[in-house]
């Protein structure tokens, strides 16, 4: 039988008692943060880059070439942020690490902030994850006391230590550089880029980001060697990722599954199928703001090459599998209702072109919309895709973009309907 949920990073996960750090030592724990005083900051930076570790949190970027971008800037003070905002619906994966294994998180932001000479590291976490903040502040707590954080840590001379910032509930948030505004006690707002983070990020210094599953991978990596980690995989994409699996599955959940897998393996075999026999209407892949596919699309693979060549984004990793009971016009309304409620109201496209999609796919919904307002969608989400400030604005679209693509006839038969009214009168 084929082996479909791995345990790279979430070894640990119901394994080991996340509240006790001699837990989480007795495992193996923070063994790895000990050893990599002996090595030197290139050759963990090297290591990291052989593994082609991605970032997790949907950009894709390369994370060693990150690491190395902020070591080389001979610049203090640096600094190191763990994304742990995930606001995007659909993704909770980020959520399991933190309440399941949060000493990971901690070693993994060790090991980072050491091979890229940074003394001050920061959680930025979403403030609903109630109890994922007690747990973390538990275990920072934990690993002060035992001389993992603070000053000269491990007895090495090196000195690092994490704070939490809790965010207040803005998607927007989400995005670096509204992040970044918001831990400077400024309204979450997102910058111009360039410059970016890297080089001039909190407080206009260096500063690191990546999110939760990339930061809590690196110690499998730096541990077990980036041979191992890139023997799992497909040639683009190395390594396991994490999905978060909902809506209608029999076995809703986080799983560690290999790159390779596709679509509908997770849906088949780690999902266990759709609940009753009844049929995939759509399936959306990375959260709110990613694409919506037809059920013939389902045997996709999970690797960025495939994804690109389909013109699609893997996002953070959010599977949502929606059956033939649901109407697609209303799954798409409930997102835009969602992004125009989260858009910060900086730029016009975004906070706009919301409310116009909104009230033309209310006219698709009453079966009142004309050929005209088909048109006028498809420019308006285009001009917000291409012209929006940050990434929430580009990316919320996406959804509707790719349902115009692949359901089309939704969208027609909204038309229809008026013309056959307009007739029998």
């Amino acid at each position: 039988m084929k082996k479909y949920n791995l345990a790279f990073i979430t070894r640990n996960c119901g394994k080991i008692d996340p509240h006790s750090i001699d837990s989480y030592i007795e495992a193996g724990g923070y063994d790895t943060a000990l050893n990599i005083f002996s090595r030197n900051c290139e050759n963990i930076i090297n290591e990291i880059k052989k593994s082609e570790l991605r970032g997790r949190g949907g950009a894709g970027f390369p994370t060693g070439t990150k690491i190395e971008i902020v070591y080389k800037l001979n610049i203090t003070p640096k600094f190191l942020v763990c994304n742990a905002d995930e606001g995007e619906p659909g993704n909770f994966k980020d959520r399991f690490l933190l309440e399941n294994d949060p000493h990971q998180l901690i070693e993994g932001m060790i090991i980072t902030a050491y091979a890229a000479g940074i003394s001050k590291g920061y959680i930025y976490i979403r403030g609903e994850y109630n109890k994922a903040i007690g747990i973390l502040e538990k275990a920072i707590k934990q690993a002060r006391q035992k001389g993992f954080l603070g000053k000269n840590i491990f007895g090495s001379g090196f000195n690092f230590d994490i704070e939490i910032y809790s965010g207040a509930g803005a998607y927007v948030c989400g995005e670096e550089f509204a992040l970044i505004e918001s831990i400077e006690g400024k309204a979450g707002r997102p910058r111009n880029k360039p410059p970016y983070p890297v080089s001039a990020g909190i407080f206009n210094q260096p500063t690191l980001i990546n999110n939760v599953e990339t930061l809590s991978t690196i110690p499998f990596i730096i541990r077990e060697g980036a041979e191992k980690y890139t023997s799992i995989g497909t040639p683009s994409s190395k390594g396991t990722r994490l999905v978060s699996l909902s809506g209608n599955v029999n076995r809703r959940g986080v799983f560690e599954v290999p790159f390779g897998i596709s679509v509908h393996e997770i849906i088949f075999n780690l999902g266990k199928g759709i609940p009753g026999g009844r049929r995939i209407k759509m399936v959306q892949l990375g959260g709110a703001s990613g694409p919506c596919i037809p059920p013939e699309m389902i045997d996709l693979r999970l690797d960025y090459e495939e994804f690109d060549k389909n013109g699609l984004s893997m996002g953070a990793g959010a599977v949502i599998v929606i059956d033939d009971r649901h109407d697609i016009l209303d799954i798409l309304r409930n997102i835009m209702v969602f992004f125009r409620h989260e858009s910060c109201g900086k730029c016009t496209p975004c906070r706009e072109a919301n409310r116009h999609i909104l009230n033309i796919l209310d006219k698709f919904i009453a079966r009142t919309a004309t050929e005209k307002d088909l048109s006028t969608l498809e420019s308006i989400l285009n001009v917000m895709t291409d012209t929006s400030f940050c990434g929430l604005g580009q990316a919320a679209p996406t959804a509707i973009l790719t349902a115009l693509k692949y359901f089309r006839y939704e969208f027609l038969s909204g038309i229809y309907k008026e013309f056959e009214i307009r007739n029998a009168v």
